[in-house]
């Protein structure tokens, strides 16, 4: 036999030879969870050794769309209760339950070139400003804000979720953008925070929930039970959320 040949016979009986059954969980969730999510992956495995949480984000509303198409996954959390009605009302996830909240925050490039001091700046054509899609949780939590208070914003780009729109700040191709309070917390120096007092009494929940065919549903709970436990809530705090 060939050397090469050997090593792919090998090569196939190693993986013939990883134990079957390991526990997996795929976690579905908003990308403003990214950080603290990944942070928690870690320490849930650590306590749960075998069982692997394989961590899927995006958009919470392209998310929602991807379980009613029968995307396999466990666990979905969104960061917004109306997108996880619509999965719930489908018959797709089992009773959810509220984890965390959050509120939005203006991000500028270092230093604050455009000078931004208030929400109302955001609506000045001259300023370039980056939001979320309305169709979007940020999206439409922002739009929630600009009615409430009667201004009219005029962003250049409308951006498929949170994470995007802090890029399009970190990589300064906008003057501001409107995020959550996590996402400018965990940017570190790459941009600063603007304050939105009227952001304060608007906020978004943020559910999870057992997908109803999820393939390792008590595993899928177990991953929940972490994020509710005051692990989980601190962590979520570390990152600037609410803790619950």
């Amino acid at each position: 036999m060939r050397p090469l040949a050997l090593i792919a016979l090998l090569a196939l009986a190693g993986c013939a030879a990883q134990p079957a059954g390991t526990p997996s969980v795929t976690v579905f969730a908003a990308a403003s969870l990214t950080d603290v999510f990944t942070e928690l992956e870690t320490g849930f495995e650590a306590a749960h050794p075998g069982t692997d949480i394989v961590l899927s984000f995006g958009g919470s509303a392209a998310l929602a769309s991807q379980i009613r198409q029968g995307a396999p996954a466990d666990v979905f959390a969104a960061a917004d209760e109306r997108v996880m009605e619509q999965v719930v009302d489908a018959g797709d996830v089992r009773t959810p339950v509220i984890f965390t909240s959050n509120s939005l925050e203006i991000a500028v490039p270092p230093g604050n070139p455009a000078g931004i001091d208030e929400l109302a700046d955001l609506t000045d054509p001259g300023i370039a400003v980056a939001l979320c899609d309305p169709q979007v949780p940020c999206g439409a939590l922002a739009h929630l804000l600009f009615e409430t208070f009667e201004l009219t914003p005029a962003p250049d780009t409308l951006e498929p979720d949170v994470k995007a729109v802090l890029t399009k700040v970190e990589l300064g191709e906008v003057d501001a953008g409107l995020v959550y309070v996590t996402d400018v917390h965990a940017a570190g120096p790459a941009v600063e925070g603007v304050l939105i007092p009227e952001a304060q009494s608007l906020i978004t929940l943020y559910p999870i929930g057992v997908l109803t065919d999820a393939p390792n549903p008590a595993a899928a709970q177990a991953w929940i039970d972490y994020v509710l436990s005051p692990l989980g809530q601190k962590a979520l705090a570390d990152h600037g959320f609410v803790a619950f």
